[in-house]
């Protein structure tokens, strides 16, 4: 049995007390994950963004806000995972600075300055232990493999899904999954649960199995 990391949903960069920057992420694909991971007898561990779907009763779900948040949780659970999954959508960019009050309207345009959020499937890629693994997703409007393979080399990952936007608060799911190499192992059409229990099946037997009988770190 494994001890898995997912990362589900979106995270919310607040512009003031009221207003924030996020995505429509729903947590669909998370929770699948999780119900797939759970099915194989393994543990899992879910750091979700605020999401509306209940995640499976024995999966131990840690809540979130920000991209900060998802990335401090994440490390500190990490370190007694065997592997991650990171299917949350953080929120990629978040202002420079946050408004004590409520920003009021005046009826002139508005100027946002934003910096990039840090990237917490590549935090976890870069310090990932012997033994342990880390499988990206990346959504892309175009040229959806070349990015997808190019976030595989620089995340550090084990495998990568590649998906686009209509995977966004959507029941279904099209992923191409792609290994260490850039190269397509799976293409998989259907349900987010259908969709989960395949990339599960490749991950127990490509990354699990291939450090079975390792102990969890910690």
């Amino acid at each position: 049995m494994a001890r898995i990391l997912i990362t589900s949903g979106p995270t919310r960069q607040y512009l003031d007390p009221v207003r924030y920057l996020s995505n429509a992420s729903s947590g669909r694909m998370g929770a699948a994950l999780a119900t797939a991971a759970l099915e194989l007898g393994h543990e899992v561990v879910v750091i979700s963004g605020p999401v509306q779907i209940d995640y499976p009763p024995r999966a131990h779900v840690v809540p979130v806000v920000s991209t900060d948040d998802m990335l401090e949780a994440s490390q500190e659970w990490f370190k007694k995972c065997d592997g991650a999954i990171g299917a949350a959508a953080p929120c990629d960019y978040m202002p420079r600075f946050v408004e004590s009050q409520k920003i009021a309207k005046t009826g002139a345009p508005l100027t946002l300055e934003l910096i990039e959020t840090p990237d917490v499937v590549a935090t976890l890629g870069q310090t990932k232990l012997p033994g342990q693994w880390v499988v990206g997703f990346a959504l892309e409007t175009e040229d959806r493999r070349f990015r997808a393979t190019v976030k595989l080399e620089k995340k550090h990952c084990d495998l990568i899904v590649s998906n686009g936007p209509s995977a966004i608060d959507s029941l279904d799911n099209h992923v191409e999954l792609l290994d260490a190499a850039g190269d397509v192992v799976a293409s998989v059409h259907g349900s987010k649960q259908q969709v989960a229990d395949v990339l599960l099946d490749h991950i127990q037997q490509r990354l699990i199995g291939r450090v079975s009988g390792t102990k969890a770190p910690g």
